[in-house]
């Protein structure tokens, strides 16, 4: 686990509520942003948080598969995420960051816009997907609930599923 992230959790914590210090009720996750909306993976999902850095593109893979990146040895896929919801593609900035994920023997990096924070919410706090999306293919765990906030909780497994 990457420092950076580290300090947003030690961070976090000491501004959580003391009532959930209590884990088995919690879920603890990563936030970030893709274009205007939040969204959160589950913290155990992520190997490292990174900034951007050069990476080799690949040919005949989908648009949103930016190519691939040497990280201590390792070739991982790059997947930009605002491409793969959809969204136009933005030029990276100070904020941008990449974050690997691992589940399982699957690792991949994932280019968000902004990281945000560490979240731990109360699993009373968390909500099915909506009806609308909900199957066994969607990529999103449930919906939290964090005082104004709206933050979709992501499935790390679905991420990493390769579909090229």
């Amino acid at each position: 686990m990457s420092d950076k992230l580290k300090d947003i959790i030690n961070k976090q914590g000491e501004q959580q509520n003391p009532d959930l210090i209590d884990l088995d009720n919690v879920v603890q996750l990563v936030g970030f942003i893709i274009g205007d909306e939040e969204y959160a993976i589950p913290i155990l999902a992520i190997q490292e948080i990174i900034k951007p850095f050069s990476w080799t593109r690949v040919p005949q893979v989908p648009s949103y598969v930016k190519g691939v990146f040497n990280m201590r040895g390792s070739v991982i896929p790059l997947i930009d995420l605002r491409l793969k919801f959809g969204l136009p593609e933005q030029k990276h900035n100070d904020e941008t960051r990449f974050i690997v994920m691992k589940v399982g023997d699957e690792v991949a990096g994932f280019v968000i816009d902004r990281l945000t924070m560490a979240l731990r919410i109360k699993k009373e706090n968390i909500g099915p997907a909506p009806d609308t999306i909900n199957s066994d293919d969607s990529l999103i765990d449930g919906v939290g609930k964090e005082e104004d906030r709206i933050i979709t909780i992501l499935k790390a497994d679905k991420l990493l599923k390769r579909d090229f």
